[in-house]
């Protein structure tokens, strides 16, 4: 299977870089993956909260296929613990899915085209992260449900 975290934005902040790039390594050991950016949209201050969920979420469409098993990473998804997360994945891995994407959206989430597109909507917290940090998390957690599934000591209960 491959996994791809399709995210908007390019990350300014090294620190959070080095972090995914470590997990990165640590999950392709049990999976591709791999972080593909969106450009940012242009000039936003010149738009309201709907066109510019508009134009993300065209370009999210591009970045996806109608076959592809698509997660967003919604404040408003279902909320798993660790355990949780590893079962979900789970069972995407066995039901033969080829692609899997977990999408990042922009700061004002995602378009209505974009939420009824998506097969599923996670959220990592309760707490609000940035969305470069998020991206962070999101590998860390990753990597902790694949060592889950294969009942590796990176997780304790």
């Amino acid at each position: 299977m491959n996994i791809q975290l399709l995210v908007i934005g390019k990350t300014d902040k090294n620190y959070i870089e080095t972090g995914i790039e470590e997990y990165a390594k640590r999950i392709k050991r049990y999976s591709n993956f791999d972080l593909k950016i969106i450009k940012d949209i242009k000039n936003t201050k010149n738009l309201n909260e709907i066109v510019q969920k508009k134009l993300e979420g065209d370009k999210i469409f591009e970045n996806i296929n109608t076959n592809d098993y698509v997660v967003l990473l919604d404040e408003n998804g279902q909320q798993p613990n660790s355990r949780g997360f590893a079962e979900l994945l789970n069972k995407t891995l066995i039901s033969g899915t080829k692609n899997l994407i977990f999408v990042v959206g922009g700061p004002y989430g995602f378009s209505q085209e974009v939420y009824n597109r998506a097969n599923a909507k996670i959220s990592l917290s309760k707490l609000t992260f940035s969305h470069q940090l998020v991206r962070l998390v999101f590998a860390e957690q990753l990597y902790r449900a694949f060592s889950i599934l294969n009942n590796e000591p990176y997780h304790h209960d």
